[in-house]
């Protein structure tokens, strides 16, 4: 069957049954569980405070003169004048410095995510640690050891651009970006508050205390939603 035939009978299938099949998909997917899409850098792992003293010995400058508050492609830091700019700072910095095992976790993240999991959550990783060449395995490495290292629960780690394509019924990201992609998508999305994202509108935490609170009311929702879908179907 041709492409273009495939496209015109897909167009004719109602919206509903659609939804209907996708949902029974994650379902044996994801066991009927709620999914929780959690990205590393930025919301996981304290990415700018480890990032700035490799920063600083690879800029040559005193780690004070770099400022801790940052935007979107570090221009406070006068990346723009370093050769390769931030893409070679980043090479430099997980091939020759391991940067991803030497961060810190933010504040309360683990134990957090420990007590999520414990409660029936499925904690889906999703990061975009591969989006420079030649250094995938180096990045791959240090992020499941990191992980392991501070014993971080997940059931599943994906290195994906678009966030959305793995699914998840919440997710949590601190790029705007990816915010700004996954609700125009409709996505239930938190933004985990840094000196990038300050002032974007939208459901926001301040803190890990706060993303307990809100993944617990959200998955207390979505279980009520789907008992009462589950009560009509059985009609």
């Amino acid at each position: 069957m041709e492409r273009d035939e495939l496209r015109r009978l897909a167009q004719q299938i109602p919206e509903a049954k659609i939804d209907e099949a996708v949902q029974r998909l994650k379902d044996l997917v994801d066991g009927d569980r709620f999914v929780f899409g959690v990205d590393l850098d930025g919301v996981v792992a304290d990415y700018y405070t480890g990032l700035k003293p490799i920063a600083a010995e690879w800029l040559g400058v005193n780690v004070k003169k770099l400022p801790d508050e940052v935007s979107y492609g570090l221009p406070e830091w006068n990346m723009e004048a370093a050769p390769g700019g931030y893409p070679a700072l980043h090479r430099f910095a997980v091939k020759e410095r391991n940067l991803f095992m030497g961060l810190k976790p933010m504040k309360d993240a683990p134990q957090v995510l420990r007590r999520l999991s414990e409660a029936g959550v499925r904690i889906r990783i999703i990061t975009h640690r591969l989006y420079i060449k030649h250094f995938h395995r180096a990045a791959i490495d240090q992020t499941v050891e990191w992980l392991d290292t501070h014993d971080i629960p997940y059931w599943d780690l994906c290195f994906m651009q678009n966030k959305a394509a793995v699914g998840a019924d919440l997710y949590i990201d601190d790029s705007i970006k990816n915010i700004d992609d996954l609700m125009a998508d409709g996505l239930d999305t938190i933004i985990f508050t840094n000196s990038t994202n300050r002032g974007h509108v939208g459901l926001r935490a301040d803190s890990w205390q706060d993303v307990e609170r809100i993944v617990t009311q959200k998955m207390a929702a979505w279980k009520k939603q789907r008992g009462a879908k589950k009560a009509l179907a059985g009609r």
